[in-house]
């Protein structure tokens, strides 16, 4: 009876202790901002490879450079989401291609496989009224063997290869994700028309599959044999539900967090990536990474600067909590 009672007594300690672990993981972390923007530069689009204990962070950098305006694919990891390591640009200083808005890693034969946009805006200076990526935006992915050195960016012939590049129409925001019906079968998602579909079994041929009403900065998690999109339309964070990809059904509530009261990203909550971590010991939640602009909307201005990186969690979706500092 003892030895009953004693082990009792472990796993409730154990199981005690591991909520409370979990929970001051979250509770230290002392600013929703994960990294904050100004006059001359701007986060946005995060993409988050939660692997072996380490987070990998992906996102947009936009830098003002002698009154120029570059965007790039930049990096940075996080064992604890508090000590990030310094920003590190993946991408080529090119206003005509400006690589950006990464939508997530997956591994595939051997390779973590980065998909990601250009975002063309030739000789786009600061005394400019905002401007927007041009009808040559195109998709693509990089490689990589250990999350660390990068290949050159590949095209993304996302509408089939008798598709010439320049037939292939304006196109941002790439997501992958395997089929969960028939795996081996890989998807991209991206904007156009919505969102777009396309899909592959090496990455390389793809079949366009079709378009339906979404916004853009699309993120699908796939669970109980369900997907579930989050998207971005004018302001906050949607989200819609599908068993086979040709259904969509709006579900839940517009997801604008604690907007009201932030002044970083009262213009436009945007570009929601969310990583189920619920299974996790030390994290046990939904978290989602966002950006933020503000005080001013994108097209007063706070589009290339004043833009940051966000973080909120959750554990089912639609009660969403967040660093009270």
């Amino acid at each position: 009876m003892k030895k009953i009672l004693t082990d009792s007594y472990r796993f409730i300690f154990l199981i005690g202790f591991s909520f409370v672990a979990q929970s001051q993981s979250l509770e230290m972390i002392s600013s929703p901002i994960v990294f904050q923007g100004d006059e001359k530069k701007a986060y946005r689009d995060p993409a988050v490879l939660y692997h072996q204990g380490r987070f990998h962070l992906f996102f947009t950098m936009v830098k003002t450079e002698n009154e120029k305006i570059f965007s790039y694919t930049a990096y940075s990891q996080s064992d604890d989401l508090i000590h990030w390591s310094e920003e590190r640009i993946l991408t080529p200083k090119d206003q005509s291609l400006n690589f950006s808005s990464p939508g997530n890693i997956i591994f595939f034969q051997g390779e973590w496989i980065l998909c990601l946009q250009t975002y063309p805006r030739p000789n786009h200076t600061t005394d400019q009224e905002v401007r927007y990526g041009n009808r040559n935006a195109r998709l693509y992915t990089m490689r990589s063997k250990d999350l660390k050195s990068w290949s050159l960016p590949t095209l993304l012939k996302v509408k089939g290869n008798d598709i010439a590049e320049s037939d292939m129409g304006r196109m941002i925001d790439p997501y992958l994700l395997e089929d969960i019906e028939e795996p081996g079968k890989w998807w991209c998602f991206y904007k156009q028309n919505g969102v777009s579909m396309s899909y592959s079994y090496n990455l390389i041929d793809w079949t366009f599959f079709g378009s339906k009403r979404s916004g853009e900065n699309v993120c699908v998690l796939k669970e109980n044999g369900e997907y579930i999109m989050f998207h971005s339309p004018s302001n906050g964070i949607g989200i819609k539900r599908s068993k086979d990809l040709v259904e969509w059904s709006d579900w839940g509530d517009l997801i604008t967090l604690n907007q009201k009261q932030w002044s970083w990203a009262k213009g436009r909550v945007s570009a929601g990536t969310v990583v189920d971590l619920r299974a996790d010991e030390k994290w046990g939640k939904y978290l989602m990474f966002f950006h933020g602009s503000g005080p001013k909307t994108e097209g007063e201005g706070d589009f290339d600067k004043n833009a940051s990186l966000g973080i909120a969690w959750s554990d089912d979706l639609v009660h969403w909590e967040w660093p009270k500092n």
